[in-house]
């Protein structure tokens, strides 16, 4: 399916008392550009960030936006080292023993040693924390082309249209010519007969004149190329997603035709209808830029 290289998608993500918001939006670009931002307790997973990304996106400029939040951040437990203590209590009835002094060793005494107990900062489990941000990224990202998705068949719907219009045109065009044609005949030879009076007409130089006339003006040529380029932009629409760059290598091809199409034109009408063809073309090109 088409998609649109517009959208935006958000997912939030809650695993005990950890909260982790993942916020993607994207604009046209001619490449794949990517930018994120995340807190600097994150920052060792950008990369996973990127890579999850790739896969849900070709073109566009994405900008990233993840926040994080840890009810447990900056607990602490308190340890008991028992060995320690163990240690200390020996020592201390020992300078009992040596010194003939009373063994008065309470546990209020013990604890207040250095290293009996120790005050820690609870660690973060790392690879919990990626999983959470992985699965949050991905489901970000399935909002993410969901929306561009249904932004795509806007377009698509859109360039289908302009497409029709474009054959509309064409069939004018193609219909006029031969008019066009017709006009020309009956007006040159009404001129030459004005001009020779009583002298009879030569048919072979009127026909070589009207020859000469019909390589300048027709269009043939042009109108079959651009019907051919219509029917591959309509197919290319049909057949699938990442195909920004082909249609608009296709867009370029049209326009080319109508610009022979408008040089070669000797008719106000036939004029007119290839300015409107440009006029679509380039509407159909300006659409083309939002196409991934």
């Amino acid at each position: 399916m088409v998609k649109s290289m517009t959208g935006f998608g958000r997912y939030e993500v809650t695993e005990e008392s950890r909260l982790v918001t993942v916020e993607i939006k994207s604009v046209n670009h001619r490449y794949n550009e990517i930018s994120v931002r995340m807190p600097r307790k994150l920052g060792m997973y950008e990369n996973n960030v990127r890579t999850i990304l790739k896969k849900y996106a070709n073109r566009g400029k994405i900008d990233v936006n993840v926040s994080y939040e840890d009810a447990t951040e900056g607990r602490c437990s308190v340890q008991y080292h028992q060995e320690t203590a163990a240690e200390y209590f020996k020592l201390l009835q020992q300078m009992a023993e040596d010194f003939g002094l009373e063994n008065d060793i309470r546990v209020s005494t013990l604890s207040r040693f250095p290293d009996v107990f120790t005050v820690e900062e609870q660690k973060t489990d790392e690879e919990a924390l990626a999983l959470l941000l992985n699965k949050a990224v991905a489901k970000a990202c399935e909002n993410f082309v969901a929306a561009r998705l249904a932004e795509g068949e806007h377009l698509k719907k859109d360039l289908i249209a302009k497409c029709e219009h474009l054959l509309e045109l064409l069939a004018f065009i193609e219909q006029r010519e031969p008019q066009v044609m017709e006009e020309y005949r009956i007006k040159l030879t009404n001129k030459v007969e004005e001009l020779l009076g009583d002298t009879k007409l030569d048919q072979s130089i009127l026909a070589t004149e009207l020859t000469i006339y019909a390589d300048k003006i027709c269009v043939d040529e042009e109108t079959v190329r651009l019907h051919s380029h219509i029917d591959s932009m309509l197919k290319t629409l049909e057949d699938g997603e990442n195909v920004g760059r082909k249609l608009d290598f296709i867009a370029q091809e049209m326009n080319r035709e109508a610009n022979t199409i408008l040089s070669k034109a000797n008719d106000i009408q036939i004029t007119n209808k290839a300015i409107d063809l440009k006029t679509e073309i380039e509407k159909i090109r300006e659409q083309i830029q939002n196409i991934e």
